[in-house]
């Protein structure tokens, strides 16, 4: 028996698609819209996530979902099953969600791909860990698509003389997007080319090659996760960074799904820090 204390679940905000924009070949981009949603306007964070609980339309269940009582009454395979995706934004009543999408694999991607205005999606109050230090001397922020929506929302934070680096991995030039960040801030896309997204090691292999700046900096890396264990080892060995100073997550897993990821996150394999 684990000693760990229970968390109680987040609150459920049931929200109503009111658009979908394919934004790439692989990006899909939802609006839905809520009552409420002060508890995300005022998360400090940039990289406010969400748990999006998804159920069986043929099971007709009602949400907000009371996962411990279907737990009870539901065979497991019935269960209401959670996928976790970053914040884009929001704004006024309406939040913004990007999903990647890799053609039928997975559950939200294709269901991102195939939503209509009038669906209903699903979402927890926000999490978050990260926003950009004021303070920092310099900012390199670092990820795959997956990390794409935390890092537009992390640059459009930072002052206008914020100075860094930003590297970006994606498939190619048509997975590239539009951001909007200070003119201190370098944008580097990097292409993978035909190897499957968590694959490749042109992520790791450029921040390895960068050249640090002096002052005490502020790192954001976020993305697949060996590659993250591989930029640990660069951050806190090779550069000597404080644990202070770096954001450093796995969003997911090459050959996991995300149910097996969440599981291996209280093993070994899947420890970051």
């Amino acid at each position: 028996m684990s000693d760990r204390p229970v968390r109680p679940p987040r609150p459920q905000h049931v929200l109503e698609v009111v658009s979908a924009e394919r934004l790439t070949p692989h990006l899909v981009r939802l609006r839905a819209r809520g009552v409420d949603l002060a508890v995300f306007r005022d998360s400090p964070h940039t990289d406010r996530y969400v748990k999006i609980t998804f159920a069986k339309p043929e099971l007709g269940l009602e949400p907000p979902y009371d996962l411990a009582a279907l737990r009870e009454t539901l065979a497991p395979e019935d269960l209401p099953v959670t996928r976790t995706y970053t914040v884009r934004e929001v704004r006024g009543d309406e939040l913004t969600i990007d999903f990647v999408v890799h053609g039928d694999e997975g559950l939200a991607g294709p269901w991102a791909a195939r939503a209509q205005p009038g669906e209903r999606l699903v979402v927890s109050s926000p999490g978050g860990g990260y926003a950009p230090d004021p303070t920092a001397s310099w900012h390199l922020l670092v990820g795959d698509e997956s990390a794409l929506p935390a890092i537009s929302a992390a640059l459009e934070a930072l002052a206008p003389d914020a100075r860094g680096t930003v590297f970006v991995e994606v498939s190619g030039t048509d997975d590239e997007i539009a951001l909007v960040s200070p003119p201190g801030l370098e944008i580097v896309w990097l292409h993978r080319g035909g190897a499957a997204a968590g694959t490749s090691r042109v992520l790791v292999e450029a921040v390895t090659a960068w050249t640090v700046p002096s002052g005490r900096g502020h790192v954001f890396a976020h993305g697949e996760r060996e590659a993250m264990k591989a930029l640990r080892e660069v951050f806190f060995t090779a550069w000597g960074l404080e644990r202070a100073q770096v954001s450093l997550s796995g969003y997911w897993a090459y050959g996991r799904t995300e149910d097996r990821f969440q599981a291996e996150k209280r093993e070994p394999i899947g420890k970051i820090l």
